[in-house]
């Protein structure tokens, strides 16, 4: 019997769903926690996708671009409400993300390389450790959503994903939707015990269950860019019937 039965597409309509109601929960019924809980499956599961997108991305910089665009447009508006301008969203929680993980994916390939260059090693190694401390010392100034260990959620799943398309080191050999589910798990718990996230984050750990139904590939329907556009829409028509009822 198959079970990786989800696409990527579908994965992403079930973390867009979530994600409404969540924020649907925070802003009308706020009383009512099962919202909040099914809220809490989003997040790890646009996390799992975004490390996906690193892998098989043929334009790391266009990729990069998709994220961190409509995460300075959402920032813009969010200034506006607040001008302190000290919370950030979570697409900048991602595009930090895809920071560390381009940062991982060269250190992977000058550690697995045929001919090994001790420099190129020492130079990925200082790079992905400056991105790291560099989010963590953001996450003390800002307050970036999901904090320091939900920028690093994604990351955790591609550590032992392969280095890109064109990977062909040992890698391959741990590329398995079980061992990516593992690294998700620690993720999701040091995410959840950390300090400044909800007391339902807990919940969080069901989207392994979700991921594991990946069935690996992207879907029949080009819904790309529908991701991209549906995060700041569905915020500021939630935001504008907000603004009207309260």
């Amino acid at each position: 019997m198959k079970v990786n039965v989800l696409s990527g597409n579908m994965l992403k309509v079930i973390a867009a769903v979530c994600m409404a109601i969540d924020h649907i929960g925070m802003l009308f019924f706020p009383k009512i926690t099962l919202l909040r809980i099914i809220g809490r499956l989003s997040f790890p599961i646009f996390a799992y996708m975004i490390a996906e997108g690193c892998r098989y991305t043929k334009n790391k910089l266009k990729y990069f671009g998709l994220i961190f665009f409509p995460a300075a447009i959402c920032q813009g508006a969010y200034y506006l409400v607040d001008n302190k301008g000290k919370y950030m969203c979570v697409l900048i929680t991602f595009s930090l993300s895809i920071l560390m993980i381009y940062a991982l994916q060269y250190l992977k390939k000058v550690v697995f390389a045929h001919e090994k260059s001790v420099l190129k090693i020492l130079l990925g190694g200082a790079l992905f450790a400056l991105l790291v401390w560099g989010t963590w010392k953001a996450n003390t100034l800002l307050q970036i959503d999901y904090g320091f260990w939900g920028s690093m959620l994604a990351v955790f799943i591609s550590i032992f994903q392969p280095a890109g398309r064109e990977d062909k080191s040992i890698l391959n050999k741990t590329d398995h939707i079980f061992v990516h589910a593992v690294m998700m798990t620690l993720g999701l718990w040091l995410l959840s015990f950390s300090k400044g996230v909800m007391k339902v984050q807990i919940y969080s750990l069901l989207s392994v269950i979700v991921m594991l139904l990946y069935s690996g590939e992207k879907g029949k329907w080009n819904m790309k860019y529908f991701f991209y556009v549906f995060y700041p829409v569905h915020l500021a028509l939630l935001g504008g019937i907000y603004l009207l009822i309260r």
